[in-house]
């Protein structure tokens, strides 16, 4: 037993200084050139301002990103009453809880550099809050447009709200802001979450948390999916598109501020085994166009091979770039910003964007009735 213990305690000690040998190798993002050859084509905008949202297509802003005006809470501008509640794993049949262990991250398979090795994720308990924005001009027993956030609660999506509902910029909705359950990436609830190519995330929300808006803060929520939106930020990004993807009868609206579209789901799948990449790689070239409307960020010195798989799956200029080559190519409607100065979900340059990306991906919305 002692023999197995040491062991054991000689295999931590390695898997920790792997760990931070390659932390301390991880290459600094450079900051991309949006002209790049291969990259798709286009329009630079003045510096300071933002794609008409309008406007289809590919934009390049700034490098300098002061705050829209609707970022700033306003005299006289009603605000919404924001509630939180928070929700225990062991309430959840969808997502009973896992965690990877502190300082540990992983191993590629040596067959397969796409798959990596996660021996450190256990189940795992795990409290997530979930913050509920009601305008006031909601009005009550009507069904409501509302919109699902990732990564909560979002309080930028507050003040944008309170704004541009009272200019009739975007209809009067409700914003759901839910935080994760813990971690990032493969092993962990978040990456189980927002990484996995399925539509187990969408369900957990519909099943799991929309009943239990409706029933504390005695709103309705439209079951029209042109009247339901995601947002997300990195994974919360892809998870935004996935959970579109997998339900399209649920949810219309995506808007993504550096999307992980890139590898890293986990466990693996068969079905998608490039995880998010897949999205550029084959899932939207060789399907028919989805009803789904997308706004698009991504910085130039996001990130790239931010880990130890080294697959060329890792680089999210790259994939956000071949994501706005395949969705115009497959005819959807969407808006793509290359940010200059910018890093990973950068918030200087969502503070600049979020009103018109909001405005944008409802453009065109009726509600029924």
């Amino acid at each position: 037993m002692v023999r197995i213990n040491a062991l054991r305690a000689c295999i931590v000690f390695a898997t920790l200084l792997i760990a931070v040998l390659l932390l301390a190798q991880r290459p600094t993002p450079p900051a991309r050139d949006p002209h790049t050859a291969g990259f798709v084509e286009a329009k630079e905008l003045p510096d300071g301002a933002n794609a008409p949202s309008d406007a289809e297509g590919n934009f390049i802003i700034g490098p300098t990103h002061d705050p829209a005006p609707e970022m700033t809470a306003r005299p006289g501008v009603p605000e919404g009453d924001v509630y939180e509640f928070a929700m225990e794993s062991a309430e959840s049949k969808l997502y009973p809880g896992i965690a990877r262990d502190a300082r540990t991250f992983g191993t590629p398979d040596p067959d397969d550099p796409a798959k990596l090795i996660v021996s450190t994720s256990h189940p795992a308990p795990y409290t997530r809050r979930v913050a509920v924005y009601v305008p006031k001009q909601y009005t009550p027993g009507t069904a409501a447009p509302f919109i699902v956030g990732a990564d909560g609660p979002d309080t930028l999506l507050f003040t944008a709200l309170n704004n541009l509902i009272a200019e009739r910029k975007v209809p009067p909705m409700i914003a759901i802001s839910i935080s994760n359950g813990g971690g990032d990436a493969q092993g962990s609830q978040r990456g189980l979450e927002y990484d996995t190519m399925s539509g187990r995330y969408a369900e957990f929300v519909e099943t799991e948390v929309l009943p239990r808006v409706e029933k504390q803060y005695h709103v309705k929520l439209t079951k029209d999916p042109d009247g339901r939106a995601t947002m997300g930020g990195s994974s919360g990004g892809s998870c935004a598109l996935i959970m579109a993807w997998y339900h399209p009868e649920w949810y219309h609206r995506v808007l993504t501020y550096s999307g992980t579209y890139v590898n890293q789901q986990w466990p693996p799948n068969p079905a998608t085994p490039h995880g998010a990449w897949e999205f550029h790689e084959h899932l939207i070239s060789n399907n028919p166009p989805k009803p789904i409307r997308i706004w698009m960020e991504v910085g130039d010195r996001d990130l790239l091979n931010p880990n130890v798989m080294r697959d060329n799956m890792h680089d999210w200029v790259l994939a956000n770039e071949n994501m706005a080559r395949v969705l115009a190519a497959k005819g959807y409607r969407y808006q793509f910003v290359f940010a200059r100065n910018a890093g990973h979900t950068d918030r200087a340059v969502k503070l600049q964007t979020l009103p018109e990306a909001l405005e944008f991906v409802w453009r065109g919305y009726r509600p029924q009735g």
